[in-house]
């Protein structure tokens, strides 16, 4: 009986999935995940034969996908970000290739301050993306990083802990934990919840019924996370220099600026565009 070839599955699942109004393209990352192949093993794997247990598994998975739309990274249990792979699963946001960008920015302000010792506060860190991104990229960082959820902080943790990065995790409501922190931070950063309540019909059944509520959506059309902080960074201890930088909905970028300008009359405030063009990122310094 001669088996089935990697590239017959390929072409069968592509079309299942199509046929499902779901992404042809998530047939090979199942198919390269079951396999443990790398992305150059599978271009020259193609013609190989499938073994009839992963053949059973990936089909599995191509209609569990299909049928419920449970996120490609919920089967495979991670996500790329910034060249390294994190797990990922119900209990924390998938990360977006759009946060990348506010690690950039992070790096670009700080790139000055190459020698000195720096703090950073990753508030709100779900899977831990953005805190361990930082620790490992820059050598003279002390991160922190802060969630209310329990189960969230379990899995940046055990991100922190695989790819060797040395974070001080809290738990707590964005800056709460670390208001009482003496020495100065030189970079707060968040990717907070910003979808409001009313738009979740909008969004694709694979991330309305499978990322955490918790990370989505905020109240005040989604406004209420940016305030918050906000009013929690006015108790903290600052810098002169310190750099707020906040990833913001499309829309979020005119109100964001205007309420930080309104709390820090002072300061300087920045909205940035992401890869597409739109509004993703703010940056606010002179915070004082």
């Amino acid at each position: 009986m001669t088996k089935t070839k990697i590239y017959e599955v390929l072409n069968w699942a592509s079309l299942f999935l199509e046929q499902a109004n779901r992404e042809p393209k998530i047939a090979e990352i199942l198919i390269r995940h079951h396999l443990g192949l790398s992305r150059q093993e599978w271009l020259l794997s193609l013609r190989e034969p499938i073994p009839e247990d992963k053949l059973r598994k990936i089909k599995a998975d191509i209609k569990k996908h299909a049928e419920t739309g449970i996120p490609v990274q919920h089967l495979t249990g991670y996500e790329e970000f910034y060249g390294r792979s994190f797990q990922v699963n119900r209990n924390v946001l998938i990360p977006r290739p759009e946060t990348e960008e506010l690690v950039l920015a992070v790096k670009e302000y700080l790139a000055f301050k190459r020698k000195e010792p720096v703090r950073i506060a990753d508030i709100g860190t779900g899977s831990g993306i953005i805190a361990v991104t930082l620790a490992l990229e820059l050598d003279n960082a002390e991160v922190f990083a802060t969630d209310i959820s329990e189960k969230a902080l379990k899995v940046a943790a055990q991100n922190a802990a695989r790819l060797h990065a040395n974070i001080s995790f809290r738990q707590g409501n964005f800056l709460s934990p670390l208001i009482k922190e003496t020495a100065p931070f030189d970079v707060i950063v968040s990717n907070p919840p910003y979808i409001a309540k009313s738009e979740a019909q909008e969004l694709s059944e694979t991330v309305r019924n499978f990322d955490p509520e918790l990370a989505l959506f905020a109240e005040e059309d989604g406004m209420a996370a940016y305030y918050m902080i906000i009013e929690q960074v006015k108790q903290m201890n600052l810098k002169e220099d310190t750099l707020l930088a906040l990833e913001i909905g499309y829309t979020q970028g005119k109100p964001v600026k205007e309420r930080i300008q309104q709390v820090f009359p002072d300061s300087h405030v920045e909205v940035r565009q992401d890869i597409n063009g739109k509004d993703r990122i703010v940056l606010a310094t002179h915070l004082n």
